[in-house]
C-alpha cells in the first residue's frame, strides 16, 4: 500500500524542518571516531523493551526513558501473544518461558458460527497464547537490564530538538530537575498518548471506535466449552478467553450504557452486558481485576521524522478485535531494531532506516482496516450487515485460500514485505522455521542478531569464509540459497548456489556491511 500524497508531502516539510534546525549544543561525542552510538527509546512497554534491548544486545548504548516509577506495573489490557509474536521471542531464545506462562489457544470461535483452526498455521507455534501483558513485559525488561540497557524509571520527556548530528531530549528526573540527554536518535514506544509524537509535530488522525468497553478477569462457574468464544447481537457484544488458572479475561460492550472512562465498574454490569451478548454470563464469581477503556483507529502518517521514529501505539492504535495490537508493536520493533543497530555500527547506511516505514507503515494500516472490519462485524445491528456476517463466516470456514489469509493476517505469520520488481517469490516473506544441517532450527541461529546464509545442503563449506563478515553461515534442506534478516524476514534469494561475488553486491543493498571479496594472486 503507497502512502497517500498528503501524507508524504507532511513527512518531507516535516523531516527538512528538523534536519535544517541548526541548534548549538554541547555535547560529549563517543566511540566510533566521534559518533556518540546511542539512542533513547521513550516508553518502557513490549514495544520499547524489545526494541531496546536488541540494540544493546547488538553493542548499542540505550537509555529507557519511562515515566512510570519502577514498582508500577502496567495496565494488563493486552493478554494474547500470536504465532509471529512467538517466533520474535523464539529468536530471542524466550519463546519457550513465555509459553509456560499462559495457556495456548488452538482454535477461536467468532459469531457462533466461525471456528478458526490455529492448528493449521504454519508455524512452530500453533495457537494463540493468553498471557498476560507483564508476563511479556518481565521476560524483555530482564533481557534488557542484562544487555546494559540504562533504565530511567520515574521521568519524564518534557522537550525535543534534532539537528544534524543527533537527538537532544529534555527530561524531569523523579526529584524534579532537568537534564538533556544527548542521542544519534530517538525511538517514541510511549503508547497512545505519546509526548514524543506530539513534540515532533504529527497528527494522530482517525476515529473513537468503541466508548466505554469493559475489561475484567474473572472466575466462573459454568465456563465456555470453547476455548476463545466472541459473539455480537448488534446492541452488545463480548469476548470470553481463560488464562490457564482458572481465571477468564472479558472484553464486553454496552451500546446503549455508554459511561466515562473514569467511571466506577461493578461486576453486575460484566454480568449484564456478557449476558445481553453470549445469552449466558457463565456463572461469573468474582473479579480480580475491573476495569474501562475508550477504542480508537488512529494512525500517524509517518513512522520516521528525521533521527526520531515511533513504534506500536505511539504509530497506531486500532480495535481489540483479533489481539493485533502489541503484536503488532512488537514486530515493529524487531523490524526497526536491526537497521537502527547496523546503522549505528557502521555497517548500513542511514537510508536504510527509511525502510521501516515503507515495511511499517502498510502493515499498520492493514491491521487497521481488518481489526476495524471484525469489531464492526460483532457491532452489526442492521439485519443487513448481520446477514453478511453470516455469509463472511461461511467463506472463510469453507473456501481454504480465505482461510489461510485471514489467520495469515490475525497471527502475523502471512505479512510480507514488498520486495523489488524480477527479485526472486521469497524476497520480503516471513522465512519459516526450518532444522539446519547442524541441527539447529532457523530461529536458533537467528539468535545471534544477525543475517544468516542457509547454503544448499553440503555447500555451507564454500562460503565458510562469509562468517568473517558477521554472518552466520550453515546449510538448509534445499538447493536453494537463502539470505535471512535478523528479524526472520527473506531479504534475498536464489535458486541453487550463489557465489561470493554475488553475496557481495547483495549484501551491499540489503543493510550489511559490503563484503571484500578476496582476489586470487
Amino acid at each position: 500500500m503507497s502512502t497517500s500524497v498528503g501524507q508524504q508531502l507532511l513527512t518531507s516539510v516535516a523531516t527538512r524542518a528538523y534536519r535544517g534546525c541548526q541548534q548549538v549544543l554541547t555535547f560529549r561525542r563517543c566511540r566510533r571516531g566521534g559518533v556518540m552510538n546511542h539512542v533513547i527509546v521513550v516508553g518502557a512497554g513490549p514495544t520499547g523493551l524489545l526494541l531496546a534491548g536488541d540494540l544493546a544486545t547488538a553493542g548499542v548504548r540505550v537509555t529507557l526513558v519511562e515515566r512510570r516509577p519502577r514498582t508500577e506495573s502496567n495496565l494488563t489490557r493486552a493478554f494474547g501473544v500470536h504465532a509471529r509474536t512467538l517466533e520474535l521471542f523464539d529468536a530471542r531464545g524466550l519463546a519457550d518461558e513465555l509459553v509456560a506462562t499462559g495457556q495456548p489457544i488452538t482454535r477461536l470461535s467468532l459469531f457462533h458460527r466461525l471456528t478458526l483452526d490455529l492448528g493449521a498455521l504454519p508455524s512452530r507455534f500453533r495457537f494463540l497464547l493468553i498471557t498476560p501483558q507483564y508476563q511479556v513485559e518481565r521476560l524483555l525488561a530482564r533481557r534488557a537490564g542484562d544487555a546494559g540497557v540504562a533504565f530511567r524509571h520515574g521521568t519524564t520527556l518534557t522537550g525535543l530538538a534534532q539537528d544534524a548530528d543527533g537527538v537532544s531530549a529534555a527530561v524531569r528526573t523523579p526529584d524534579g530537575r532537568h537534564e538533556t540527554i544527548r542521542a544519534d536518535y530517538l525511538v517514541g514506544t510511549d503508547g497512545h498518548h505519546s509526548t514524543v509524537r506530539e513534540l515532533i509535530g504529527l497528527p494522530f488522525p482517525g476515529t473513537a471506535v468503541l466508548r466505554s468497553m469493559v475489561l475484567a478477569d474473572v472466575r466462573l462457574a459454568d465456563p465456555p466449552a470453547e476455548q476463545l468464544t466472541v459473539n455480537g447481537v448488534g446492541d452488545a457484544f463480548a469476548f470470553i478467553a481463560p488464562f490457564g488458572d482458572g481465571w477468564h479475561r472479558i472484553f464486553a460492550w454496552d451500546r446503549d450504557d455508554q459511561q466515562p472512562v473514569d467511571a466506577p465498574l461493578e461486576l453486575e454490569e460484566v454480568r449484564a452486558i456478557t449476558r445481553r451478548a453470549l445469552g449466558t454470563d457463565h456463572g461469573i464469581l468474582e473479579a480480580r481485576w475491573l476495569s474501562r477503556f475508550h477504542s480508537d483507529e488512529r494512525q500517524a502518517p509517518a513512522y520516521r521524522v528525521g533521527r526520531v521514529f515511533l513504534a506500536g501505539d505511539a504509530a497506531h492504535v486500532h480495535s481489540p478485535a483479533g489481539g493485533q495490537g502489541m503484536n503488532t508493536g512488537l514486530q515493529d520493533a524487531a523490524n526497526l531494531s536491526w537497521k537502527l543497530a547496523a546503522v549505528e555500527s557502521g555497517r548500513a547506511r542511514d537510508g536504510l532506516l527509511d525502510s521501516y516505514q515503507t515495511e511499517r507503515h502498510p502493515v499498520g494500516h492493514q491491521v487497521l482496516r481488518s481489526s476495524g472490519a471484525l469489531i464492526r462485524l460483532a457491532m452489526a445491528r442492521h439485519p443487513g450487515v448481520r446477514a453478511l456476517r453470516a455469509v463472511f463466516s461461511v467463506v472463510v470456514s469453507t473456501v481454504a485460500p480465505v482461510r489461510r489469509r485471514a489467520l495469515g493476517m490475525v497471527t502475523g505469520v502471512g505479512i510480507a514485505y514488498r520486495a523489488a520488481p524480477r527479485s526472486h517469490g521469497l524476497t520480503g516473506s516471513r522465512a519459516p522455521d526450518v532444522t539446519l544441517a547442524d541441527g539447529r532450527r532457523l530461529y536458533e541461529a537467528l539468535r545471534r542478531g544477525r543475517f544468516v546464509l542457509v547454503t544448499p545442503p553440503g555447500r555451507s563449506g564454500d562460503l565458510a569464509g562469509l562468517a568473517d563478515a558477521g554472518l552466520v553461515v550453515t546449510a538448509g534442506p534445499q538447493d536453494r540459497t537463502v539470505l535471512v534478516r535478523p528479524d526472520g524476514y527473506i531479504a534475498w534469494a536464489c535458486e541453487g548456489v550463489a557465489g561470493a561475488d554475488t553475496l557481495a553486491r547483495v549484501l551491499d543493498t540489503v543493510g550489511h556491511a559490503p563484503l571484500r571479496v578476496a582476489r586470487p594472486a
